[in-house]
């Protein structure tokens, strides 16, 4: 099982000393992916919709804002080289799908083919209007959107016509440097891990028990072979989050198909990173690759 973390791109720690300097630690220590996630803007006041807390509200100052995914991930593919990098999640429904594929396979060409696509269909219905987006229908424009940037990622000449998007034939070059960009969907729900058994090459539990990972992994493997697939043919990985875990999980969410456990841990000041990393690297990572 690889070990993964969660970084924490919000001001003020995400300073670019901050960020590169924990990049080249974790790969340096064997940290298999750095993940960042997304929320373009935030607010005072919004319906307490988040699924992964008990009231509902992000836990984040207003004030506290998150980076921009892709210019990070680009920043930190400069500092790093051979660790594996992804967004979770990037909210696709509330972006215009050909600026995305633009950023990912930019991002895939400046890393030598190092992005995963982790895809969220959003649960604030306040920032799809902040960027004139339709928050009704995302789940069905989502998958719309995947297919226009596969289009654009994978033909010499892109186009699509559909319900929710028209493309005329155009070229965006330069490719990514991966023949096929991994798409990985979060989310626990059952629409969620049908999208998975349906486009995806992983998936990405939020907030997930052991027991819980092991009962929505058996679920999307009943989905996957509905669709003449396997638990095989995708990558399973998992955020604790805001659940309490140490090394003796890591048996239990490895037991459950996990893949890639994912720590979701706010690291301190900048000078302690190394040691930090050192710590964590002993309890998650050694024995982690040693199963």
């Amino acid at each position: 099982m690889r070990i993964g973390l969660f970084l924490v791109t919000v001001n003020p720690f995400a300073t670019p000393d901050y960020l590169s300097e924990l990049a080249r630690a974790a790969e340096e220590r064997g940290f298999a992916q750095l993940w960042a996630g997304e929320h373009v803007v935030m607010f005072d006041e919004y319906e307490p919709h988040y699924p992964y807390s008990n009231d509902g509200r992000v836990g984040l100052r207003p004030e506290s804002g998150m980076l921009e995914p892709f210019t990070t991930l680009g920043f930190l593919a400069h500092a790093t080289r051979t660790i594996r990098l992804g967004t979770a999640v990037c909210l696709v429904p509330q972006r215009n799908p050909v600026y995305t594929a633009k950023e990912v396979a930019t991002v895939d060409f400046l890393s030598n083919g190092r992005i995963d696509l982790g895809i969220g269909i959003g649960w604030q219905r306040e920032e799809f209007e902040a960027v004139a987006a339709p928050f009704d229908e995302r789940a069905a424009r989502c998958r719309e959107y995947i297919e226009v940037m596969r289009r654009l990622w994978e033909d010499d000449v892109s186009a699509h016509s559909g319900s929710y998007y028209e493309l005329r034939p155009c070229r965006m070059f330069p490719k990514p440097v991966q023949s096929r960009v991994p798409v990985y969907f979060g989310g626990e729900s059952e629409p969620a891990l049908r999208r998975v058994a349906d486009l995806g090459e992983g998936w990405h539990g939020f907030n997930l028990t052991p027991d819980r990972a092991a009962e929505r992994v058996q679920r999307l493997g009943a989905l996957l072979t509905e669709r003449g697939r396997s638990l095989d043919d995708v990558d399973i990985v998992v955020c604790p989050y805001m659940q309490p875990v140490g090394p003796s999980d890591i048996g239990p969410y490895r037991d459950a198909g996990v893949d890639q456990l994912v720590l979701a841990t706010v690291l301190p000041k900048r000078d302690e990173i190394e040691s930090a990393l050192d710590r964590v690297a002993a309890e998650y990572v050694e024995p982690a690759l040693a199963s």
